[in-house]
């Protein structure tokens, strides 16, 4: 088998050759990175396996830091508002990394597959992110899915296969009880994602903790609880930041009304939109929308958190 160093040789070339300012490859769930800039930057994740090929990433969730370079990996579980940004990314040295899309669906039948016993270790109490070494049997499977990108005749065939070895890589190695948690109909992550789910579509409603507790089928102190502990923060805490990126979104593409903005996103006070908006983004909201398109802001640009 090649050395790891040979690995990343080859994905970092084949990401290169691929990305795309939306990230987006005609394998659905495959995503590519090219990103040019070490600007923060404020995203809502979705479930996924990030490789990196070159360069690295903090991300900040909540009060926890979590840092990842060339030949690591990023595993997410959950819907998340976080913040970060590249290290050292520049036009001449990008940051270039792959993104695989988890989906229950592909990861349910594979807890079936595994032999007796193999899943033994329990699924609850688990953050929904992690870093780590990705290993050279990941790194060799992820550069294969990248190569299909260049094939898509062979990639109707062989890429939902290649996909399904990602996912038992990750199953079967120290990822393996996060990824479950996907794949589990009744894990703790699966019931924390309905009050996600219903606070990601419904920001800008009150939010009552005995209602998300009573839709994630738990207590208000045991879902408190899982809550914090799958994404970093309490259920108000997430609210206010899916408010604040919702918002920061809009006030790009009609920064003259702050105030009306922010009451779209839910808040009743505009001093208090604008000073909890100053503290998450560094300035006003209105100055802060105009220097994102005066900089041909990443409104319109995805990066792999």
């Amino acid at each position: 088998m090649r050395a790891p160093y040979d690995h990343l040789a080859e994905l970092r070339d084949l990401i290169d050759a691929h990305a795309t300012a939306d990230l987006r490859t005609p394998i659905g769930t495959l995503l590519l990175s090219r990103t040019e800039t070490s600007e923060p930057d404020y995203s809502l994740t979705e479930p996924l396996l990030v490789v990196m090929a070159q360069g690295g990433k903090r991300l900040l969730l909540g009060d926890r830091v979590y840092e990842y370079g060339a030949g690591q990996c990023l595993l997410v579980t959950a819907d998340l508002p976080v913040t970060g940004h590249f290290v050292g990314a520049t036009p001449r040295t990008p940051a270039l990394g792959m993104g695989l899309v988890l989906r229950p669906a592909a990861i349910a039948p594979l807890l079936l597959e595994a032999p007796a016993g193999q899943w033994t270790r329990t699924t609850a109490g688990l953050p929904a992110i992690m870093t780590g070494e990705a290993g050279p049997d990941l790194l060799d499977a992820a550069i294969r899915l990248v190569r299909l990108v260049g094939h898509p005749a062979d990639a109707r065939v062989l890429a939902p296969l290649v996909e399904r070895e990602i996912l038992w890589r990750l199953l079967t190695g120290p990822y393996g009880g996060m990824l479950r948690q996907i794949g589990l109909v009744d894990s703790s992550l699966t019931h924390v994602n309905r009050a996600i789910g219903w606070i990601r579509g419904n920001y800008a409603e009150p939010l009552r903790i005995e209602d998300l507790a009573r839709l994630a089928g738990m207590s208000p102190s045991a879902f408190h609880r899982h809550f914090r502990v799958v994404t970093g923060m309490s259920p108000l805490q997430f609210q206010k930041r899916i408010r604040l990126q919702e918002a920061r979104a809009l006030l790009v593409a009609r920064s003259d009304d702050v105030a009306g903005v922010g009451h779209l996103v839910g808040y009743d006070s505009p001093s208090q939109f604008n000073r909890e908006y100053r503290r998450l983004f560094g300035a006003p909201p209105g100055q802060d929308a105009a220097r994102l398109r005066a900089a041909a802001a990443p409104s319109g640009l995805r990066h792999l958190p």
